[in-house]
């Protein structure tokens, strides 16, 4: 079964908007309480930004599957929003500090998904 990495992109854009709402409105007292506001808003701008990350290379993969490199990128974004952006949901509502020790993990993940997108690009030129 091929995965279809534009289907992916939308689920997880979807994910964001709904979190982000669900933020904004329903948890409002929860991160208040907890002083954790910025931070779950932090892990939605995040959550976010690699969704249209995720969106970008899921195009360019569609027209240009044979760039196998551009799964790795795409695979990179898709765990780098599920460790920092998750982490940082969890810390928000929670108030459990020391999750946020694996948030670095997912931020090398989105790294090097970007860096797997600079190595996309100088493989075929552009």
């Amino acid at each position: 079964m091929k995965v279809n990495f534009i289907q992916i992109a939308a689920i997880v854009g979807a994910t964001a908007v709904g979190v982000g709402a669900f933020g904004a409105h329903g948890l409002e007292p929860i991160l208040e309480s907890n002083g954790r506001s910025d931070t779950f808003e932090t892990a939605v701008k995040y959550h976010f930004y690699h969704t249209l990350a995720m969106l970008a290379v899921a195009v360019w993969y569609h027209f240009q599957p044979e760039r196998k490199i551009l799964v790795k990128a795409m695979w990179s974004f898709l765990i780098g929003i599920l460790i920092f952006s998750g982490s940082l949901y969890v810390l928000s509502l929670t108030g459990i500090t020391w999750i946020g020790a694996i948030t670095p993990l997912g931020g090398v993940a989105f790294i090097v998904g970007w860096l797997f997108l600079f190595w996309a690009g100088k493989k075929q030129g552009i």
